[in-house]
């Protein structure tokens, strides 16, 4: 038989849908085994690997070319669906980060490497029984990792990584410092991408609610003073330069409350790394001294201090 049924077969007798056992699904099973057409199951190994390694590996081993744009497609019908079935687990990095991989969980290596052997009615029985559990498992691992926060009095979790950890500082460190009484209209997450996102009273303020990432990382609404603040949680990319700030115009045009365009970073050494590109006329918080702002706003604020 070839690989590719083998891989079918293996995904049925796991229990999976048809939907995850189509031929992208089985290609992802055999990139992350490092298993090609010709290699014995028992030689398969679960080192970390990205998407893009996956669609590499399928052409280069298996002839079938998939775009590099299909990343996503890859995410949502396979990768999703197996790591919620304990298949495959995370390295824990932000999903935006380079350094994100997948791997087999070591039970799934285990199962594999019996495939074709006498053993493998009794692993994969074994392994169906303690399926359950391992789900658990690699659920509560996953959960360990997530950093709690709360957003206009309800309880969220996000997504490990340096993004959210600034996202997180602004909501409880800024907003209270200079955004006082204000809601979270809309907030992401690098896994969820939308984890707070008050659509009907975007478009009431005027929004032009379109593509996710066309949104600012956070945006802030005080009704007290009518002020919006859009602000850009920046680690390694998207500070308010000029061209961000068109963007978001774009999708604002309508709106006719006061608007504040904010760039945060975690610590000094970063602003300098982006202070070249900032735009005029914003703002700059640093997490690492909470209760300043920097102001690139010229005589706006001119004068004496007391």
């Amino acid at each position: 038989m070839s690989k590719m049924t083998d891989t079918k077969m293996i995904l049925k007798e796991l229990g999976m849908p048809p939907k995850q056992q189509a031929d992208l699904c089985c290609f992802v099973l055999l990139a992350m085994s490092n298993v090609k057409e010709t290699d014995l199951w028992s030689t398969a190994t679960n080192q970390w690997i990205r998407i893009h390694d996956i669609i590499a590996y399928t052409k280069e081993n298996y002839g079938i070319a998939y775009a590099e744009n299909s990343r996503e497609t890859f995410r949502k019908q396979a990768i999703h669906h197996f790591r919620n079935a304990a298949f495959i687990e995370d390295n824990g990095k932000a999903t935006n980060s380079p350094n994100y991989r997948y791997r087999l969980t070591d039970e799934m290596l285990s199962l594999i490497h019996s495939f074709g052997a006498e053993n493998w009615d009794k692993t994969k029985t074994d392994f169906l029984s303690a399926h359950e559990t391992l789900i658990d498992l690699y659920a509560s691992k996953r959960d360990m990792r997530k950093m709690p926060v709360r957003i206009n009095g309800e309880d969220f979790t996000f997504s490990p990584g340096k993004h959210n950890q600034l996202q997180k500082a602004i909501i409880e460190e800024f907003a209270p410092r200079f955004a006082p009484h204000s809601e979270c209209l809309y907030v992401g997450d690098t896994i969820e991408k939308d984890l707070v996102k008050n659509v009907d009273k975007l478009k009431e303020l005027g929004f032009a609610i379109t593509l996710h990432d066309k949104m600012p990382d956070v945006v802030l609404y005080s009704e007290e003073k009518n002020w919006l603040y859009f602000i850009e949680s920046v680690t390694s990319v998207g500070p308010m330069d000029p061209k961000r700030i068109r963007e978001i115009e774009e999708i604002t045009e309508s709106v006719i409350a006061g608007k504040i365009y904010v760039t945060a970073f975690l610590d000094f050494k970063t602003f300098k790394k982006f202070s070249e590109t900032l735009a005029w006329e914003t703002e700059v918080w640093i997490a690492d001294m909470p209760n300043h702002m920097i102001h690139l706003n010229g005589d706006k604020f001119l004068g004496p201090r007391s």
